[in-house]
């Protein structure tokens, strides 16, 4: 019998803007119990529908600069001229419950975070071409076509650093691709160091034991008669 530890698994989710991660993740929190998407603060205004403590907090400059002076991000970084950052708070609350959480971060604040926390698990998205990226960032209409080509040409920076990731999922189908996500979690929680204890309570497992134990005596009663 094994016997996993109870701590949760703090996994970072990244990928260019546009690849779609913040739809995987979604899919993956319809489908499956005991994770916490940890929302994160920003100081770019919403986008279409999005609600403020649902999707990000939505703070000012001065608000956001006010929380890095009191440590309270587990890691910041600016992007495309808006603060991005992760609330420290709650996390390690959630891991002690043996809840995974979940981070969608940018590149910057994962690598950040790998530095820190070199045991959390980094997955890449990538989407499967670079063609079809500019086709999503130009179908969102909610950026100028500037700002568009921005994105565009930072992706291909972003797509460096996917080596420094432990797993890559292409995103050519959503259902796929959350599907992949969610094999990764369950294979993690399998891996040997994650492990806290093994030890023997079935029938089979006592009988190899017994029978162990008369082999034993067994050579020990041979040598005496020795």
């Amino acid at each position: 019998m094994i016997k996993t530890k109870s701590q949760g698994i703090l996994t970072v989710i990244s990928g260019p803007s546009g690849c779609g991660k913040d739809t995987i993740v979604k899919k993956v929190l319809e489908d499956t119990k005991d994770i916490w998407l940890c929302v994160s603060c920003t100081t770019r205004p919403p986008r279409g529908k999005e609600e403020n403590g649902k999707d990000y907090f939505f703070l000012s400059t001065e608000e956001f600069e006010e929380k890095i002076k009191n440590d309270d991000f587990l890691e910041y970084a600016k992007y495309a001229g808006n603060y991005y950052g992760t609330p420290k708070s709650e996390i390690q609350k959630h891991l002690d419950k043996g809840e995974n959480v979940i981070l969608v971060i940018d590149i910057q604040g994962a690598l950040n975070i790998k530095e820190m926390l070199p045991d959390t698990l980094f997955i890449f998205i990538l989407p499967p071409t670079m063609r079809e990226l500019k086709k999503r960032l130009e179908g969102r209409h909610t950026e100028t076509h500037e700002k568009v080509i921005e994105r565009f040409k930072k992706a291909y920076e972003e797509i460096n650093e996917v080596t420094k990731y432990n797993y890559v999922v292409i995103n050519d189908k959503v259902e796929n691709a959350a599907l992949k996500v969610k094999s990764i979690l369950i294979a993690e929680h399998s891996r040997v160091d994650r492990i806290e204890q093994v030890f023997l309570n079935n029938p089979e497992e006592e009988m190899h034991e017994i029978l162990l134990e008369d082999e034993k005596r067994f050579d020990n009663e041979k040598q005496e008669i020795k």
